[in-house]
């Protein structure tokens, strides 16, 4: 590679890099390899549920909510960055 090659690579580079700083804390839907919907940005991982699993937990939304209310006190809480 030549030096302008090695630069327009480095550029490059710097470019995606901050294109993907700026994605950090937004979630994202992806429909994975194997057919599930994926949700990205809620952790390192992403979620990923097949569609059957995402409509049963969505149903217990205001169960799930509710526990959440019961038990703050248990719950811990990650930090905002």
């Amino acid at each position: 590679m030549t030096d302008e090659d090695l630069r327009a690579e480095l550029e490059r580079l710097k470019a995606e890099n901050e294109r993907l700083r700026s994605q950090r804390g937004r979630v994202s839907l992806k429909v994975s390899e194997k057919g599930g919907v994926s949700v990205y940005g809620l952790g390192r991982f992403p979620v990923t549920l097949y569609k059957e699993q995402w409509t049963k937990l969505l149903a217990m939304a205001d169960e799930i909510l509710a526990f959440i209310k019961e038990h703050d006190a248990e719950l811990k809480a990650k930090p905002e960055a």
